[in-house]
């Protein structure tokens, strides 16, 4: 598996930067999060937005030779504005990617969301509740970078667990295959 999921074989380094508790004896295998076609595109595009605007009407003001004066000052206040407004749009495109994670250990697979430091929604589905599993990937990009959807279906009150737009799903369904066997034979 690449970066973006990563196998883990005991508790210590699996558990450090998440923001839940393991259970007792739990080992977490691998720490998936979405492809990272998921955001660097997007945050390509968002500092193009960002920064475009500013270029080009400090190239007008220049070319028509306006940028003098109070016209500089209200050009370099209001950018600095639209500037300082698309970096925290940035940050927490990046945080909100860095923070949707779903790890699996071998008891149970976690969905764990964290849109801003203050808040955080978790979802949990012990691996013997997990009756069916689907790998779904449609698409040029999709195949060609290697990601996609895993469908759990679960026996617990939220019947379906979907891990989005993660690298390598064959092989993260097979973990999930091969420790809910596991588990079920314990």
């Amino acid at each position: 598996m690449t970066s973006d999921a990563t196998i883990r074989d005991d508790r210590g380094p699996g558990a450090r930067g998440l923001h839940f508790p393991l259970q007792q004896g739990e080992r977490v295998l691998a720490v998936c999060r979405r492809h990272w076609l998921f955001l660097w595109p997007r945050l390509t595009f968002m500092t193009l937005v960002a920064l475009a605007p500013v270029v080009i009407i400090a190239l007008l003001m220049a070319s028509t030779d306006t940028y003098e004066g109070a016209a500089r000052t209200v050009f370099w206040i209001a950018s600095g504005v639209w500037l300082l407004y698309w970096a925290v749009r940035i940050f927490f495109t990046w945080y909100r990617y860095n923070h949707d994670i779903w790890v699996v250990t071998d008891q149970r697979i976690v969905d764990s969301v964290k849109t801003t430091p203050f808040s955080l929604k978790m979802s949990t589905a012990d691996l013997v509740n997990v009756q069916d599993m689907t790998v779904e990937r449609n698409g040029i990009l999709r195949t060609m970078f290697d990601f996609g959807d895993i469908v759990c279906q679960t026996a617990s009150e939220q019947s379906q667990f979907v891990l989005a737009g993660i690298p390598h799903p064959a092989e993260v369904q097979a973990l999930v295959d091969r420790e809910r066997d596991r588990e079920r034979r314990r």
